[in-house]
């Protein structure tokens, strides 16, 4: 699965979750916290999507804000996710 195709899923769910203006619009490098798009119960929201979307499951380390803050970091996060196990599997061979 593509970055984008990420991004796209991830964008879309907080805009449908969360964004409740009507023209509301939440940039990809927007501090979705410091903005108050999402509060954190949100995020705990967010993380419970992106394992079930994406089938990945993340480890207590890897759930601090600086993961989930804005679009784009919750992409690069769920990528690095997807990407780990193949990884893994190339080295093991």
């Amino acid at each position: 699965m593509s970055s984008e195709t990420i991004h796209d899923r991830i964008k879309d769910y907080i805009q449908k979750n969360f964004v409740f203006e009507e023209n509301g619009n939440v940039g990809d490098d927007q501090s979705l916290l410091k903005s108050g798009v999402v509060d954190s119960t949100g995020i705990l929201e967010l993380i419970a999507f992106a394992e079930e979307e994406f089938n990945v499951r993340f480890d207590d380390k890897e759930l601090v804000a600086d993961n989930f803050d804005t679009i784009n970091r919750v992409t690069a996060c769920i990528t690095r996710k997807l990407i780990q196990p193949s990884a893994s599997r190339e080295l093991a061979r």
